[in-house]
Formats: structure tokens, sequence, C-alpha cells
């Protein structure tokens, strides 16, 4: 066939390709534009999972009528004009790609109206053909209406699921823009019923509650509230405890300069702060924003535009590590959760002549002193009574009882010890730096050019780490020391690994995390074992240190140390009051 040039309507099906990939896509564009024009509510009417009809209205600044054909051009924006303005970009579209593809693969009408026009205009699209503009009845802002979304694209609607499938992509995607844009409301229909009605909020206590409609209550109630500055980075949102994990990556929210993004540099950097503290196979939940100079970030670089590349990608993935990691190692007991004065902590029954029962913490402790024949904790002579409370007895050998301004505290002794010990193994491994092993017999080891490369600009740091690698060839390299920790273990592949991270990420904490593995094992080790009897003054001294250990929610495989029972949970245990 001779070269020729593509029709207008094809160069859009081909477009659409990569834009509409399913209805979700379509309410993608629509409500990124919405927001782009500056609207506080936005409606979402869906029939049929989207294939029969997606109706998006908002109340934004609406398009002129002269400019309402040209808005159905392929890359005809408002949003850019330079490329000065690419890069600097800071609206959520800016290809002027969508409005045309989607009316590529369906039969579309586009109704708006400017804020100084006295009344809205519409065109309709079909096929490569416009109709219009008439005139028409409407508020200010914009209404686009698609229909029998891939009718003339057969091929494309068999790719297409259920119609509850894609409704629960179209749910997803309203969800996320939700989170990212607190100040606009949101509302979504679905065949005639109202789904969801997010109504817009302002200020923290209402993006709070923005958070909570979109994830749940219970994820707000076991998050870790977060706010870093740096070099003209901001981080802020929310990071779910570690004990709030799930079972699939269903609550990860990541927001670049208002853009959900998915990106494997914000990926590494997450599952590192969370490496020692979450259980195996899970995943942790977060709502994050992150804010950056548009000059910094290249949005430009997905069709989508989904995922992102930084231009100082190792700062901004030590920044978000960093910043993660400091929120999560204040998992411990705080004071501000029970710092009660003891008197207060009356909330026990009365009358009650068993030892625990009808008395204060001072007042039990004293009687546990006197039976033990040990003086009651200093603190409890304060008045303040401390997170964790005063130890009252031990159970099974496993667990050991408490009481605190709240109520019943429950503590696993054998995973808060391992938290506290692995602890002290990590600080006592850092300041002590690392010792390096020379191997008797040097081993040598095929790698590529680019490793190699890769080993010249990151020698030092390697060294740091207790690796001697030299070259020794155009394709190879002689390792002559390692970590003394990591003896006997298979340390070439381990070199194989970090080598790889280098190259694919400029960065590498596999040797970390060889570290911090065969540490967690030393403290589960040394830490005290089941059926071990320990008296009042040794169970108060655990209780006093699990709330000076960072991270001692959770012992080093991600499970609970301790779990809090107020006063209403253990009345409903026996039914009181009811």
């Amino acid at each position: 066939m001779p070269i020729r040039k593509l029709p207008a309507h094809l160069i859009n099906q081909i477009a659409a390709g990569e834009v509409v990939e399913r209805p979700a896509s379509v309410v993608k564009e629509l409500l990124e534009n919405s927001l782009d024009a500056g609207s506080s509510r936005i409606r979402v009417e869906i029939d049929e999972g989207g294939l029969r009809r997606i109706r998006v209205a908002d109340d934004g600044r609406g398009i002129a009528v002269e400019e309402l054909r040209m808005a159905l051009d392929p890359h005809a924006t408002s949003k850019i004009a330079s490329l000065e303005d690419l890069e600097s970009v800071a609206t959520l579209g800016f290809r002027g790609e969508a409005l045309a593809s989607i009316a590529s693969v369906s039969r579309l009408r586009l109704a708006s109206r400017a804020r100084d026009a006295e009344s809205g205009s519409e065109i309709r699209a079909e096929q490569g053909r416009l109709d219009g503009p008439e005139p028409c009845g409407m508020p200010t802002g914009t209404v686009v209406e698609v229909t029998d979304l891939f009718f003339n694209t057969p091929a494309r609607r068999k790719f297409v699921r259920t119609e509850r499938t894609e409704f629960g992509h179209i749910d997803d995607v309203v969800r996320r823009l939700a989170l990212a844009n607190p100040a606009c409301g949101f509302e979504l229909l679905h065949n005639g019923r109202a789904l969801r009605r997010l109504p817009a909020v302002t200020a923290s206590a209402g993006t709070q509650r923005r958070v909570a409609e979109v994830c749940g209550q219970e994820f707000i109630e076991q998050a870790l509230e977060l706010e870093s500055v740096h070099d003209g980075l901001t981080l802020s949102g929310y990071v779910a405890r570690p004990t709030f994990s799930r079972s699939q990556a269903d609550l990860q929210f990541f927001f670049v300069n208002g853009r959900l993004v998915r990106d494997r540099l914000v990926a590494h950097a997450v599952r590192q702060a969370y490496q020692d503290v979450l259980f195996h196979g899970r995943h942790p939940a977060f709502v994050l924003h992150f804010s950056i100079d548009p000059r910094r970030v290249d949005v430009n670089v997905h069709p989508q535009k989904t995922e992102v590349r930084f231009r100082d990608g190792r700062k901004v993935h030590d920044f978000l590590f960093s910043s993660i990691h400091r929120a999560l190692s204040e998992t411990r007991p705080r004071e501000a959760a029970a710092a009660v004065p003891a008197a207060s902590a009356g909330s026990w029954p009365a009358g009650g002549t068993q030892t625990g029962l009808g008395l204060s913490v001072a007042e039990t402790m004293a009687r546990y002193g006197r039976l033990a024949g040990t003086a009651p904790p200093p603190a409890a002579a304060g008045g303040d009574v401390p997170p964790l409370g005063f130890a009252l007895a031990q159970v099974a050998g496993v667990f050991v009882l408490a009481e605190n301004a709240r109520g019943l505290v429950i503590v696993d002794m054998h995973a808060a010890h391992e938290r506290i010990v692995y602890e002290q193994l990590k600080r006592s491994w850092v300041e002590a730096r690392v010792k390096a092993q020379t191997l008797l017999v040097p081993e040598r080891l095929a790698v590529s050019a680019g490793e190699l490369r890769v080993l010249e600009h990151s020698a030092e740091s390697l060294s740091r780490l207790g690796f001697d690698l030299q070259p020794s060839g155009p394709e190879s390299l002689t390792v002559r020391s390692v970590p003394a920790l990591l003896v006997g273990g298979d340390v070439l592949q381990l070199v194989r690994d970090v080598l790889a991270d280098l190259v694919e990420l400029g960065r590498s904490d596999r040797v970390e995390a060889h570290i911090d593995r065969l540490l967690s094992s030393m403290a589960c080790h040394g830490s005290v074992r089941a059926n071990r009897r320990l008296n009042i003054d040794e169970m108060n001294a655990l209780l006093r240190d699990m709330e000076r250990t960072e991270r001692s929610d959770q012992c080093n495989h991600g499970r609970p140390t301790w779990v809090q029972l107020d006063m209403k949970a253990l009345d409903q245990l026996f039914l009181r009051g009811q």
C-alpha cells in the first residue's frame, strides 16, 4: 500500500485505543475536565455500567459557544500553548485528545454555558460528523453525555466486562478524584439510583470526613496523620497503622499535585518504610498527597497520565521514605492516649471484694505490692497513669494484664519484648557501623556493562555497607569483602540483586533488608519465651519499655503487641447496663 494520510476519524479511534480503555476511562477524562474548569459540584449519571449512557454535569467555567466545535478537534486545548507551559503543567488534562477520542467511539452531546453567556449551546458528534452548535437552556457549566459507547468498534466492546464490574471501576474513579479534591462535591448515580453523595468540604476536619466517606471510618480510626515539608517537597495525608493491613492493595491512594499515580519509585519508598512492621503477604493502606514544583516532575510519560517521572528520583524517594518511616515510628503507646489522673479511673464497678475490683490503679498496685512484697511503682504515686497502666497479672505464661485509665490492657509479652530487643539491636548495628569480612577466596561474578557503570558511581555507598567490589574485566567483577553479618549466606545472589536495583532505581535496600531479617531472627530468639513467669516488677518494666520503644504497637512480623478493652467494651462483654 502507498503511504497516505489517515482520515481524522480513524486517527481519533486509534487514539481512543490508548485513552478510552473502558467506560471508567471516559468518566475519568470528563471528571478531570470538570475539575480543571474549577467546578465545585459534579454529578455523574451512569446507565448499564456506562455502556448505555454516561452523563457528567458540572458548574465550572463553561465553554464559549464559538469554541464548542473546536473542543472536539484532536489536540485542541486551552491548557497549554508552549513547551514551557507543558513543562510546568498543573492541570489534570492538557493533551486535548480526550473529547475527540471519546466522540470517535460513541454518540456524544456537549452542552455548555460560559459564565458571561446569556444561555447555553450544544453540539452533537457521531461517526466524525458534528451538528451544531444550537442554543439550549442550562445553568453555567458543562454537560457531556456519552451514549452507546463502542457502538462502532465491536472488537473493543468484546473486552468490556459485566455491568457490575464496569460500574465498580467507575466508582473507583469517582472515589479517587473525590479524595484528591475535597473542596468539590460529587454525586454518583447508577441506573437512576444515587449510590454516592460526597458534599464539598473544607479545612482539616472536613478533609478527614471525606477520607472516612471514601475509605471507611475504620481506616480513619486506624490512620496516622502526617505532614512533612523539606526542600520544596510536601507530603501530607494518612498512613494506616501496620495492624490495619490489607490482603490486597485496594486502599492505596498516592496523589502527585492532585493527580493519582501508580509509580514504582513511590511504591518502593512506601514498601521500605513498612518493611519491618508489616505482616508477611499484607499490603499497607494510605491516602497521601505529594506536592512538588511541576517543573520537577514529568507527567507526560503515559497515555492515561497514571505514571510520572521525577527529575530527582533519589531525593523524592528518600523524602517519602523518611516521612512515612518517621510517622510509623510513633506507633507506640502514647501519653495522650491515657494521660488521665488516677483518681478519674474510678469507672470500675464498685462493691467488689476481689483484688483489682472497685479500686483505683494506685490502690490496686499498692495491694499487689503488699501481696508480692514489693513497693508500688513510683509512677503510681505521681498521680498520672502511663499509657499502658500498671500490671495486674500474667495469664498462661503468655499475656500480661494491666489496668490503665481507660480500662484493661492485654499485652502479648513475647511479641512486645521481641520488638523491644529488635529496636535495640538495630540501634546497636547503626551505631557500631558495618563490619566487613574479607573473603579468604575472592569470588568472581559475571555482570553486564550497565551494572559495571553503576558500580563505578556507587562504590563508596557499597563500601559503607561492607562490600569491596572491584571490576575485573569488561563484564565481570570480583567480590573481596562482604558485611560480616551476612557471611555464610548467598552473597553472590545478593550482589546481583543490589546491582539490579541500582540500575533500575538508583538505590538498593537489599543489604539492609537482609540485615534486618537477621536481627529480627536474633530478637525473636533473644526475647522472653512463652510460659516464663514474670513478677510484677518485670511486667511493669516491660510496659515501660514498650512506651519508650518506637513501633512497639506491633512485633517485627506485623502482629499487634497489645490491645485495649475500655470500660464500654468490658460492659458489653458482660451485658452490663442492657
